[in-house]
């Protein structure tokens, strides 16, 4: 919308001061008058309407006018330096609604082509929610319709961009990394004196690393390498990126995470009455992955404490309930053993077999033995990949037999041994709510059953 000394007038809203102005635009604070406001839209921005990207709604002879909820929360960038670098708990939540943005524009084919700090806003301070902003750079891209030309910011550009080459909307997936790294630490990873030290930082061939004091989880230690990738045929694709367990969008805090936490809350129960005490911890696992984000949905106080004090019923159940699976497990521990040293027995002309199965034993014993449950559960994914490998080359018969059932009790003790770390991670995050002034969002539309 064109600078002018005074508002433009709009039919059905009331424009007040004005809040700032930039290359392309004046930003202005409005009220919705009662009246209703109709127009055309510019192509690329009709089908632009989600929560997390801003509500474009009509243009006239004059301006194209861009109405979006009053973000008073400033912009990510501002938020980032007041705090200095953010929890990741909390840097996780932000990346899962611009994620949630992105998911919306790539089902569209709409690329932003323009991803930093500053173009992200904040719906508020107390109850922030990002807002996706600044579509100057926007446009359809489809894998037929490559660009080179440079658009968007340095510090954010993918290295396709800046060395002028092909590009695609993945260049977007690179700078949602560039973002994430700045959130956790405080600067984004190409950080520079001078903007020729910045450009041939990103036209390196070096890898980007984590700063190396990092402590941050493994699904995210996994995802930044990925995202900041600089070959964008070997970068994560968008597939990739929105089903990434970091990301975990199927739990992103909405109005239906209520809901569905209640529904597997009743199959726990019902489990736990038939006395299927496996199977109703699982299900209260599910639930509580559910539930935490309803926590962080819900902004009615009332609302919020009744589902606080559900959260906490069904996490001291589900650690009653993993208790009685503990004992039922050390039954069938000598079982599984026996039946593993028969498997050894039968596997000496396959070494690698042999070594796949120790590791798994190694598992078993760090399990039985209490260890850090995340090593532990790593070394049973790298037996099990192991294992499945061997499987599929396996012939018929009674070595592939017992493989087999191998196979799957050690599947059954991962899947346990990572509902436990789900149900920690859970409890942490229920138990960090109080402290944490970033947990509320918009209300909830459920009914808690």
């Amino acid at each position: 919308m064109a600078s002018g000394c005074a508002p433009p007038k709009l039919e059905g809203f009331i424009l007040t001061e004005k809040l700032g102005s930039g290359t392309y635009a004046t930003v202005y604070k409005a009220y919705r008058k009662p009246v209703s406001v109709n127009g055309d839209l510019p192509a690329v921005f009709q089908q632009v309407n989600s929560r997390e990207v801003v509500a474009i709604k009509c243009w006239d002879n004059e301006n194209i006018y861009l109405i979006m909820e009053f973000c008073a929360g400033g912009d990510l960038s501002r938020f980032i330096r007041s705090r200095r670098r953010l929890p990741e708990r909390v840097a996780r939540r932000f990346l899962q609604q611009l994620a949630s943005a992105l998911q919306y524009l790539h089902q569209r084919n709409i690329s932003h082509l323009d991803l930093k700090p500053q173009n992200v806003l904040l719906s508020s301070l107390t109850t922030p929610h990002l807002k996706l902003a600044d579509f100057g750079f926007a446009q359809h891209m489809s894998p037929w319709d490559e660009k080179h030309v440079l658009r968007g910011s340095l510090l954010y550009m993918a290295p396709e961009m800046v060395c002028r080459q092909q590009y695609d909307a993945r260049v977007d997936l690179w700078s949602v990394g560039v973002i994430l790294y700045e959130a956790l630490f405080g600067r984004p990873p190409f950080a520079s004196k001078s903007f020729t030290e910045l450009e041939e930082k990103i036209r390196s061939n070096k890898a980007v690393e984590l700063p190396p004091a990092a402590q941050v989880s493994g699904d995210c230690r996994n995802l930044l390498p990925r995202l900041l990738e600089r070959d964008p045929e070997q970068r994560i694709t968008f597939e990739e990126f929105f089903t990434h367990p970091f990301v975990d969008l199927d739990h992103m805090p909405n109005a239906e995470s209520l809901e569905k936490a209640t529904a597997l809350v009743v199959e726990a129960v019902q489990k736990d009455q038939l006395g299927d005490y496996s199977a109703a911890f699982s299900f209260y696992c599910k639930s509580l992955e559910y539930f935490v984000p309803a926590l962080h949905y819900e902004s009615d106080r009332r609302r919020k404490t009744a589902i606080r004090s559900k959260v906490t019923q069904y996490i001291s159940r589900a650690e009653e309930l993993k208790a009685l699976v503990a004992v039922n497990n050390k039954a069938n521990f000598q079982q599984a053993k026996s039946a593993r040293d028969v498997l050894k027995e039968m596997s000496q002309d396959k070494p690698q077999l042999v070594a796949a199965l120790e590791m798994g034993s190694a598992a078993v014993a760090k399990e039985e033995e209490g260890n850090d449950p995340v090593e532990t559960l790593d070394l049973y994914q790298q037996s099990l990949g192991e294992l499945l490998l061997i499987l599929a080359s396996e012939p018929q018969g009674r070595r592939r037999v017992l493989l087999h059932k191998e196979i799957q009790n050690l599947m059954s003790r991962a899947e346990y041994l990572k509902e436990q770390l789900k149900m920690q991670e859970s409890q942490n995050e229920a138990a960090s709510m109080d402290q944490d002034p970033f947990s509320d969002s918009i209300k909830s539309n459920c009914s808690l059953q």
